[in-house]
């Protein structure tokens, strides 16, 4: 399964996402890949836990300002900021869930949405990197067959290489008598 750009910008703001929640105390943090299939509303969840609505509402103030300041993103919508035990970011492509951990427990998204892939955020870095990579050596790839073919079509041929011997004594011989007028 190839991804897309499209897939590539999302994965990463999702992964900023992650982090502007672990970076503000978020427990428990999970993405779910929503499997195609069973969902038409987004990608990935990104679900994650707080203690107090405080912490809920920071939380989500910190995903929405990183992803606005570093990728000029702001969220479709958002859904329940003042009373904080459950703030809901959405970005389209992903959703960002904020709950107070008995919130959570309650409404259970993560058993809700079975098909759903669970990764921690550690797991969806690595599969980032790992996708990264591999477009980095294909695209590396074709670049250096390019060269490839520009070395052969300039490769000495025999008459050249003749040619390069018959003038290579002569250039010396020129050097060496400048040299001596020049003394």
């Amino acid at each position: 399964m190839s991804i897309t750009p499209a897939q590539d910008q999302t994965r990463i703001l999702v992964q900023a996402a992650a982090a502007a929640c672990e970076s503000k105390k978020g427990e428990d943090t999970r993405i779910l890949e929503l499997d195609p299939v069973d969902s038409g509303l987004a990608d990935f969840f990104l679900i994650t836990s707080a203690t107090n609505d405080r912490q809920a509402v920071a939380i989500a103030d910190e995903v929405e300002g990183r992803l606005k300041k570093d990728f000029g993103v702001m969220p479709h919508s958002v859904e329940g900021r003042r009373q904080g035990d459950w703030v809901l970011l959405d970005y389209v492509d992903f959703v960002v869930h904020v709950f107070l951990t008995e919130r959570r427990a309650f409404y259970d998204i993560e058993r809700l949405r079975k098909s759903a892939r669970p990764l921690t955020p550690a797991e969806f870095d690595d599969e980032l990197k790992q996708a990264l990579a591999a477009k980095t050596r294909a695209a590396r790839g074709k670049s250096d067959s390019a060269p490839a073919k520009k070395t052969a079509k300039t490769a000495s041929t025999p008459k050249t290489t003749a040619k390069k011997a018959k003038t290579e004594p002569a250039a010396r011989k020129k050097v060496a008598a400048k040299k001596a007028t020049k003394k």
